[in-house]
């Protein structure tokens, strides 16, 4: 098991490794943060994404590249989104979809692979098995992340479901350390909903 988790930094740069801890402590803090309705949930986030980005296309997965290129993006967005006031006193509070965006996630979803899937054959990159669930993935966590936006508890469902998805997928490609990145945040990701969920319930019981 130790060996698993340090083999694939074997021929690894001193910076390639640093940054990689970065990411790896940025990214479960971001995860934390987003638990308790934090807004440093974005800034220790965007670290993380942008870091990755650089990472994911120096190793040629361009699936994951995307997704995070998207996560930089949003989370601006997202940062915005709940930093803003809905009115004077109020903060953008936790709330399930509506039929709305429930559709429109849908529509992100099958955008999303279609668009992963067409800068792998742009690029010319060989198509693998791997790479379909890598595709796979993107949807789901690209809809899970402007729902987070959003402040809709559904986020959560998405992030358990993709995280489940790319644990074995990360650990299928050695890449252990972001595996183990993963699994911690598929635990942070099921606190989280239990915790968003609790918080609805109380607020619906109240109104």
């Amino acid at each position: 098991m130790f060996e698993f988790f340090l083999k694939a930094y074997e021929n690894a740069t001193l910076t390639q490794i640093v940054l990689e801890i970065t990411v790896f402590v940025f990214g479960i803090l971001s995860v934390w943060c987003a638990k308790r309705e934090n807004i440093l949930v974005y800034p220790t986030g965007l670290i993380a994404t942008i870091i990755t980005t650089y990472l994911l296309f120096q190793a040629d997965y361009l699936g994951d590249m995307t997704i995070n290129i998207y996560f930089s993006i949003v989370s601006i967005y997202g940062w915005a989104n709940w930093a803003k006031k809905s009115n004077e006193k109020e903060d953008i509070t936790i709330s399930r979809t509506n039929s709305k965006q429930k559709i429109i996630g849908f529509a992100l979803f099958f955008i999303t692979i279609f668009v992963v899937f067409g800068i792998y054959i742009y690029f010319d990159y060989e198509i693998k098995f791997d790479s379909y669930i890598d595709i796979f993935a993107s949807g789901i966590f690209f809809v899970a992340m402007w729902f987070m936006a959003l402040k809709k508890i559904e986020n959560w469902t998405l992030w358990i479901l993709g995280d489940l998805i790319v644990v074995p997928l990360y650990a299928y490609r050695g890449l252990g350390m972001l595996a183990l990145q993963y699994l911690i945040f598929t635990i942070l990701a099921i606190s989280a909903y239990l915790k968003w969920k609790k918080i609805l319930n109380s607020r619906l019981h109240i109104l």
